[in-house]
């Protein structure tokens, strides 16, 4: 009998019975188990590795310093090494050495030994090094200035296809959030966002150029002959057995079209409320807020922060048959099912006022305002949760109090502001150290004089060294920071005086509110991020 990876894991008491319903439940069809663990956190790919190399007897191997032979690439499709996340490494007789990042799919394996004719020997490698291992041995589309690059037309739009294909496989597989392609004088260069930083990826000869944005204005339905004036569009698609949604971004420059692609991979999407890392307090709030049968609860941001997500997960939370949820958003990021979702068309008038005037006449419990950008909008949504209804936006400002600023500045009236308002949760982001090179060390004295600021005491704190997983940055993916307020009767009194932010902010002080920097130090503390990531993003005061 076969023992499954979720059975093994449960006798290593890794897991526990409880985390393997959950994620079974709630990961995609298509997604393996040991990568929906590894991606909740639940456990690391290196701890992966260790139980399946014990446990089962089979061979571990580092990629990096191991030789590959070449030749074996043809043997099997890249569609199919890519798809199982695999790729042969060596070949001796009739067995043929496979690494694996899951030797437990035996599906894999047994296709594999069919369509090759070898005996298949599985052994185990991390999932980023075999896809880096594959990139480099099937070999990339053109690049730099190579020799016979393509001077036909023909040639050029042939290769096209192939670069933006690689580009944007390789941003998929790189948990990219954005591409830049950066016209140049002499090249064009390609830039990933990962985890927030932008770094370079690639770069190719300029005579490429004009094809490469044609391809994508043609994937996007745009104008390939339109140059002088910006563009945006939208494509969905399929990559790497994953669905992505892609926003583009094309805007005129000195050296030829810019164009930013914002990915947004649906098979990645986390909607359970231990994404948000909210502390216990802070959970206990958010969810007492989004329980409120009425009332206005906004979040708060700049561009990029996650409040996106945050109000998606706590949609998420209250979708359920008998209430009527309907949200009006530029653009619908994500589609929930039994949620019905308006996407703002100022071409057409759509926009997010006249969207939520509509939405009133659809007998809602909930809306969803994707952001509220300006005064008649701010006025409809509390107007709307005065009247019985759950009101959700987003709004762009440095922390939670500063919303209320935000709206009086919009004109709306204290006491309007003072009977709507429920409460504010600001969020910014921050990068996670990476689970598979985290490290102690003992903190600085200066290191602990920031903490003791916030009435903290630090004895060891964490860092990533630099590993294969997370190409040597140290960090893995992002998470939120919070502070999370809910008004009560002497903050709503305060607001009706027109007290200043200071004076707002010393109450909540006084009732052991938790901002930002308090939230990024304790998580720092709990080695989920570092102290200079933290002060990096929040403001110390």
């Amino acid at each position: 009998m076969k023992l499954r990876l979720g059975d093994l894991l449960l006798s290593k008491e890794m897991i526990t019975q409880a985390q393997l319903d959950e994620v079974l439940k709630d990961k995609p069809r298509n997604q393996k188990l040991g990568d929906a663990l590894v991606d909740r956190g639940i456990i690391t790919e290196n701890k992966l590795i260790e139980v399946l190399e014990f446990q089962l007897g089979i061979p571990h191997v580092r990629l990096t310093n191991t030789e590959i032979d070449a030749s074996l690439m043809s043997l099997v499709p890249k569609e199919l090494a890519r798809r199982n996340v695999y790729i042969p490494i060596r070949k001796q007789n009739d067995q043929l050495t496979v690494a694996m990042a899951d030797p437990m799919d035996f599906y894999a394996i047994e296709d594999l030994r069919l369509s090759t004719g070898f005996q298949i020997m599985p052994v185990i490698a991390g999932k980023t090094e075999i896809i880096q291992a594959i990139n480099k041995y099937y070999g990339k589309p053109v690049q730099g200035k190579p020799d016979g690059a393509p001077k036909k037309e023909e040639e050029l739009e042939a290769s096209a296809v192939k670069v933006v294909d690689q580009i944007l496989s390789d941003a998929v597989e790189s948990l990219a959030s954005d591409i830049h392609i950066d016209p140049q004088e002499q090249q064009v260069l390609v830039r990933f966002r990962v985890d927030g930083v932008l770094r370079n990826e690639h770069s190719f000869p300029k005579k490429i150029q004009s094809a490469i944005i044609s391809r994508i204005k043609v994937m996007a339905d745009l104008d390939i002959t339109e140059f002088r004036i910006p563009q945006d569009g939208r494509i969905k698609l399929k990559l790497n057995n994953s669905k992505v949604d892609l926003r583009i971004s094309i805007l005129p420059t000195m050296h030829g079209e810019k164009v930013v692609i914002r990915l947004l991979d649906l098979s990645k999407t986390n909607l359970n409320m231990s994404a948000l890392h909210f502390t216990e307090k802070n959970e206990r709030i958010f969810k007492s807020l989004l329980d409120r049968p009425n009332g206005l609860m906004l979040l708060t941001g700049p561009t990029g922060s996650g409040k996106t997500s945050t109000l998606y997960t706590g949609l998420s939370r209250l979708n359920r048959e008998e209430v009527n949820i309907i949200t009006v958003e530029d653009p619908v990021e994500y589609q929930l099912q039994g949620i019905n979702q308006i996407q703002v068309n100022t071409s057409v008038g759509l926009t997010f006022s006249s969207g939520l005037r509509s939405i009133l006449r659809q007998d809602p419990n909930i809306i969803m305002v994707g952001e509220i950008r300006d005064a008649e909008t701010a006025e409809i949504a509390i107007q709307s949760s005065l009247t019985g209804h759950l009101v959700l936006s987003t709004l762009h400002t440095n922390d939670a109090i500063s919303a209320i600023t935000r709206l009086i500045d919009m004109g709306i009236e204290p006491y309007l502001i003072a009977s709507s308002l429920s409460g504010v949760v600001g969020q910014r982001l921050v990068r996670k150290i990476c689970n598979d090179c985290i490290q102690e060390y003992t903190p600085s004295e200066k290191e602990r004089e920031i903490f003791l600021t916030r009435n903290l005491s630090v004895e060891t704190l964490y860092r990533g060294a630099g590993c294969a997983s997370c190409r040597n940055s140290g960090f893995k993916r992002r998470i939120p920071i919070h502070e999370v307020i809910q008004l009560d009767d002497i903050i709503r009194e305060l607001i009706l005086q027109k007290k200043s932010n200071d004076a707002i902010k010393k109450h909540f002080q006084e009732n052991d509110t938790k901002w930002l920097f308090d939230d990024g130090l304790m998580k720092a503390k709990q080695g989920l991020t570092t102290i200079e990531e933290v002060i990096s993003v929040s403001l110390v005061d």
